[in-house]
């Protein structure tokens, strides 16, 4: 704790705020890639710090600079006019790299666990947020972070390359995999065309599972809502379509009505034709081989493998059969 009060400390100086009033710092659960820290100051506000592992840490192909992402996203959370933390200092190429963020107020939506209207009420906030995220639009299309190279000119180049290095990941970490990838890259290769419909680069955060939707009921006679959209370091410039991934995540988002209610208000109905629904398979495939995949870099444990390869595996079979018979029409 003694390095962690006095990297902490550094950031503030760093940031501009007074390093002497800083009064805790305390580890915060839930992250899977970056060290995550709440930081206290005496007059009560909170911040969140960000610490990447060191570059030798074993990780995906596009997990690199990732601090970037997030603070991308944060800019653009704040142009749309949607709750999200707001990036306070951003040092990524550093010898001690880091993103301070302030805090938003509420617990994760499991903890929270609106029900019955509440439940309701909030999944219709979040689809008007999510369509506000989707106005926000980019100068090109994949992940602002370097990492695959830079943002392409069409969005089937981006998601190839974005494929491909997962695809690549799994050739090295040699996760288990319902298929050979040889298999899996051919069906995606397949599908390729579809993707060329999209043609304008959004904000997509790509990592709206429920852990990462904040629920605050702080007000003491108002309603429950939306505390905060966090961890938007995995967010790229594409298709939005790509978002309702993880908000139904291993599901079906076309279930979810109060969410496309609200995401309706906002953006009008959410187009999911046939040609829609082969494109959100790719992106649910394409999750799919991601969560898959990390197990290995990440080291989870045997117990968590299996639960792992459980629920994707059977997922990413069905999707990926989806996805073949889909691009037969494509052309």
């Amino acid at each position: 704790m003694g390095d962690s009060r006095e990297r902490a400390r550094r950031v503030l100086a760093d940031a501009g705020l007074p390093p002497g009033a800083l009064a805790e710092v305390r580890p915060l659960a839930g992250g899977t890639y970056n060290t995550v820290e709440e930081i206290l100051l005496s007059d009560g506000t909170r911040y969140v710090l960000k610490v990447p592992p060191p570059p030798t840490a074993p990780g995906l192909r596009h997990e690199r600079r990732l601090l970037v992402a997030e603070a991308d996203f944060c800019a653009g959370a704040e142009q749309a006019g949607v709750p999200a933390p707001r990036a306070v200092s951003l040092v990524p190429d550093h010898a001690e790299p880091h993103l301070l963020l302030t805090a938003c107020p509420g617990v994760p939506w499991p903890e929270a666990a609106p029900a019955g209207e509440e439940r309701e009420v909030l999944r219709g906030e979040l689809g008007r947020q999510v369509a506000r995220l989707h106005r926000v639009t980019g100068a090109a299309f994949g992940h602002p972070t370097g990492a695959l190279g830079p943002l392409a000119p069409d969005w089937r180049t981006a998601f190839t390359a974005m494929t491909d290095a997962v695809l690549a990941d799994a050739r090295d970490h040699r996760p288990w995999l319902p298929l050979p990838v040889d298999e899996v890259a051919a069906v995606f290769r397949a599908a390729a065309p579809a993707l060329d419909a999209v043609t304008v680069p959004v904000l997509v955060h790509f990592d709206l599972w429920p852990g990462n939707i904040l629920v605050d009921r702080a007000a003491p006679d108002g309603p429950a809502r939306i505390g905060g959209l966090i961890d938007g370091e995995r967010m790229f410039w594409g298709d939005p379509l790509a978002d309702f991934v993880s908000l139904a995540l291993l599901d079906d988002i076309r279930r979810d009505d109060a969410f496309l209610a609200g995401y309706a208000e906002e953006a009008g109905p959410a187009l999911l034709d046939e040609d829609a629904r082969l494109r959100l398979a790719l992106y649910r495939a394409y999750l799919d081989l991601i969560m898959l995949t990390e197990t290995v870099p990440r080291a989870v444990g045997a117990e968590d493998a299996r639960r792992v390869r459980e629920r994707v595996g059977p997922h990413l079979v069905a999707t990926l059969g989806e996805i073949g018979e889909g691009s037969k029409f494509t052309s």
